[in-house]
């Protein structure tokens, strides 16, 4: 199993954040079950005041070859670009469970 952990910071000029915030995590959430592989994602709009960044993707997949599918897949990369266009940072971090 591997888990694939994003972090992003939204751009200053996005005009409604939480709007952004919203539609990026109901784009994503609806993935699950239609990527092979894909075991589980959500996506956290909620964090803390002391968070320095403005949401989280937790993903589980089955293996490597799994993420290497979801990320190239046509729906994934329709959701991942309506967040590019919100986002001004992102951070990956992927590992092995």
């Amino acid at each position: 199993m591997v888990k694939h952990i994003i972090l992003w910071k939204l751009r200053p000029d996005v005009a409604d954040p939480n709007a952004a915030k919203s539609e990026a995590k109901s784009r994503l959430e609806s993935l699950v079950g239609k990527i092979p592989g894909l075991h589980s994602l959500i996506v956290q709009t909620e964090g803390l005041s002391s968070s320095s960044a403005d949401m989280m993707l937790d993903s589980t997949l089955e293996d490597e070859a799994a993420l290497a599918v979801y990320q190239n897949h046509p729906l994934h990369l329709e959701a991942a670009g309506f967040v590019r266009i919100v986002v001004d940072v992102r951070l990956c971090l992927d590992f092995e469970i």
